[in-house]
């Protein structure tokens, strides 16, 4: 089950970003479950959607020890680490096509989220949260963010496409800069579109009014299908987390899984 859930190559990327375990306050070592097993349970959580109550007895640490190591962890910004190393893999490896890149988000209830939360305008004004998105061209997570569900979308994009990091290429320096970015009528404002110019990105934002539904679809259903790839993540299916940092670790693992399997390839 450990080998599958943190196969061989998957484990020696973590290796890199994982920090420095703890030890005993008497010398005695490092904590009694290895990090591969707490990365193993920490996954199965992810995935599967349950409790941390709830963790099979079969991965070895206790749910209060995996949730306790998934906190340091988020804290130490090691999901957002690894997911960039991965990204890093496949830049390298010629996997990313900067041509034409997409931004989308998704709402979802927040049962027990206090940080960005707020009204869901598509779920009668109950409490919830929304995850925004940039994908390359073939649909690989390539920046992340999550707000309030009552944040309009174009809030979001500044801080996504700064926030994409400056990636390995197969030849030539790091890139971080899509040549376009593909959006919906949510970001039709005119100061985005001169924001993105100015960047040395070609905008291809939907215009309300002017583009039909039918044709905003033929460059923008890779973000929308790596939207329903994060549902594969049964944890991401609610919000579940007080902390908005922890509810971001799970979409980090989220989005580290889905580079991951095209890695594999």
């Amino acid at each position: 089950m450990v080998e599958r859930l943190v196969p061989d190559e998957l484990w020696e990327l973590f290796q890199r970003v994982i920090p420095e375990a703890p030890t005993r306050p008497q010398g005695g070592g490092r904590l009694g479950h290895g990090d591969r097993q707490v990365r193993a349970a920490i996954i199965f959580v992810a995935t599967s959607g349950c409790t941390w109550a709830q963790l099979p007895p079969t991965f070895g640490p206790s749910g209060a020890t995996a949730r306790r190591r998934f906190a340091e962890w988020t804290q130490a910004r090691v999901w957002a680490k690894l997911h960039r190393l991965v990204l890093d893999e496949l830049g390298s490896r010629g996997e990313l096509d900067w041509s034409r890149c997409a931004i989308d988000s998704v709402n979802m209830r927040a049962l027990k989220g206090e940080d960005l939360t707020g009204p869901n305008p598509v779920d009668r004004g109950k409490k919830g949260s929304k995850i925004h998105l940039i994908t390359d061209r073939s649909g690989l997570p390539l920046s992340v963010a999550i707000s309030g569900a009552n944040t309009h979308d174009s809030q979001a994009l500044q801080p996504l496409v700064q926030g994409i990091p400056p990636i390995r290429s197969r030849r030539g320096p790091r890139r971080r800069r899509p040549a376009k970015l593909h959006g919906d009528k949510g970001y039709d404002y005119d100061h985005l579109r001169r924001w993105l110019r100015r960047r040395g990105i070609v905008h291809r934002l939907a215009r309300r009014g002017v583009e039909p539904s039918q044709r905003l679809g033929r460059h923008r259903w890779q973000v929308e299908r790596t939207m329903a790839w994060l549902a594969g993540c049964r944890r991401l299916h609610r919000r579940y987390e007080r902390k908005a940092d922890h509810f971001l670790a799970f979409v980090g693992i989220a989005c580290t899984l889905i580079c991951y399997r095209r890695l594999t390839k």
